[in-house]
């Protein structure tokens, strides 16, 4: 049932921005549009041969009805799959209505999930641009927003390094310093900030609200609770291409929370864990010793981003990576899987890796989710036989079910993430790492994703876990290494390391809280 806070008298007085009266899209599920499956048909001459059956369709979102009001920064939550990412791209006229009407007053700039619309292979500064023309924004005043934009992304001279050396999170702070600071009137953030850090994300939420002096209206698609409760003025629950409830944030959440799955703990495995370090503590799988890589960029000669890095990790260990946008993770995990060789120093691992580097990272858009469960694993040198072995598992555990046989290009960020992870998880690796995947999951498939991890270590050697949720590095981590300007600052118990990071991430940001306190008008 959809409960609404949304009176007459509010309605009169607020100037109306959105409005969706009974909108829905559709996909067709038996069409494939990809050039080669175009070719073999016309060669085939299928067409001919066969009677046309009118395509089926799927309806990823369906008697939608809101309204949007100018001044407000309006939310949407819901699990993976419910409909977010396709509602955000009916919003921005990628996608055009099947049936009702949306009408949307302003222009629309749209950061979608790790900066959509990015050429990995230009710098940052040259997508700056290429971003900005493709918004329809003049090169003279891309000109004179650029120095803002990059003085807030914090990028340094990343700027000048190619996009396809950047972390998620740093592709998430460029798009978002573009997004904002070219001056949009609706400005939809599609789960754009998750793999963002704790600091980043607070001066972005301080941003938003001085864009509403600007801008008519600011919407979030987001998984963090937390986030939504502190930034929005209203929530969409969305599930199953439904519009389950709108209204205040805590009201919204809390119907939301309820539908939530309990996962029902298992004894915890951290003590096992920690006991069977120490018993194997001597029996290194991962081995690094003064690791050094360099990257040139187009302005300057060198750039540093691992110094001389020296670390070990046990077999039996969960070991989280935490730190700054660009403090060096992604490169680590790089290095890890053979992506990248050093330029210095040595690396030893001990076992065969699985690495689930950012959500999607190696599906084919084209293909079905069926599909690319087969080509995952044959890339991680597995044979049909024991695919098929695993793949009903594979199936059940991301919980896509038909979807599974659609398409990877209609899946969410979220849908992506859950699949990837069953993938990596159930086709059970010596050493698991994983990069950020996790960070567009709903909350519910991030609880049942800790307990796999933590049955994971009765086969797998190591697991390693690159994140910005502290909360998860804490829960599911035995321990934690913190890296900062591509060198280990803290390596130890993950409670003692993460207290440390908080703890120094709060001095160095005193003035962008305080800030955030005056602007915050929305109830706690």
């Amino acid at each position: 049932m959809v409960t609404t806070n949304e009176d007459k008298a509010i309605q009169n007085q607020k100037e109306i921005v959105i409005q969706a009266d009974d909108l829905g899209v559709a996909f067709s599920s038996n069409t494939r549009d990809d050039y080669k499956s175009i070719a073999i048909k016309y060669l085939s001459k299928k067409e001919k041969k066969e009677k046309k059956k009118a395509p089926k369709k799927t309806w990823p979102l369906r008697h939608i009805n809101f309204t949007g009001y100018k001044g407000e920064v309006l939310g949407i939550v819901g699990s993976n799959g419910s409909g977010k990412t396709t509602l955000c791209k009916a919003l921005t006229g990628i996608l055009h209505p099947d049936e009702g009407n949306l009408q949307v007053e302003g222009k629309v700039s749209a950061l979608f999930s790790l900066g959509m619309g990015f050429n990995k292979e230009l710098t940052g500064r040259e997508n700056v641009y290429l971003n900005g023309m493709m918004l329809g924004i003049r090169k003279a005043k891309i000109d004179e927003f650029f120095d803002e934009i990059h003085e807030f992304s914090e990028l340094g001279e990343f700027i000048d390094r190619p996009m396809k050396t950047y972390s998620s999170g740093m592709k998430a702070r460029l798009g978002f310093s573009v997004a904002s600071h070219l001056e949009p009137e609706i400005l939809i953030l599609d789960e754009a900030l998750n793999t963002g850090d704790r600091a980043f994300g607070q001066k972005a939420a301080t941003k938003i609200r001085e864009l509403l002096g600007q801008a008519k209206m600011v919407i979030i698609v987001t998984h963090s609770h937390r986030y939504a409760k502190r930034n929005c003025d209203r929530l969409i629950w969305l599930e199953q291409g439904e519009i389950r409830a709108i209204g205040e944030p805590e009201e919204v959440l809390k119907q939301y929370e309820a539908t939530i799955p309990k996962v029902k703990r298992k004894p915890r495995k951290r003590l096992e864990l920690t006991k069977t370090e120490l018993e194997v503590k001597n029996r290194n799988v991962v081995s690094v010793e003064d690791l050094t890589i360099k990257f040139n960029n187009k302005r300057k000669s060198e750039h540093i981003a691992l110094n001389k890095l020296n670390f070990t990790i046990s077999e039996g260990e969960v070991v989280g990576i935490i730190g700054h946008n660009g403090a060096g993770k992604s490169t680590l995990c790089k290095v890890l899987t053979k992506i990248l060789k050093p330029d210095e120093g040595e690396v030893v691992v001990n076992g065969e890796t699985t690495a689930l580097l950012s959500y999607g990272t190696g599906f084919n858009q084209q293909l079905p989710g069926i599909d690319n469960i087969y080509l995952n694993g044959m890339l991680l040198g597995l044979s049909k036989a024991v695919v098929d072995k695993h793949v009903d598992d594979i199936i059940e555990f991301s919980e896509l079910g038909n979807k599974i046989y659609k398409p990877i290009k209609q899946y969410s960020s979220g849908m992506r993430a859950r699949l990837g992870f069953s993938i990596a998880a159930i086709l059970k690796p010596d050493i698991f790492i994983i990069d950020e995947a996790l960070s567009t999951g709903d909350v519910a498939f991030k609880q049942k994703a800790s307990e796999k991890i933590q049955e994971m270590m009765e086969q797998a050697k190591a697991v390693i876990i690159v994140s910005h949720s502290m909360k998860f590095v804490e829960t599911v981590c035995t321990r934690a290494i913190w890296i900062e300007k591509g060198q280990v600052r803290q390596d130890g118990a993950s409670e003692e390391v993460v207290a440390a990071y908080r703890e120094a991430t709060n001095r160095s940001k005193p003035k962008a809280k305080a800030k955030k306190k005056k602007k915050q008008v929305v109830k706690q």
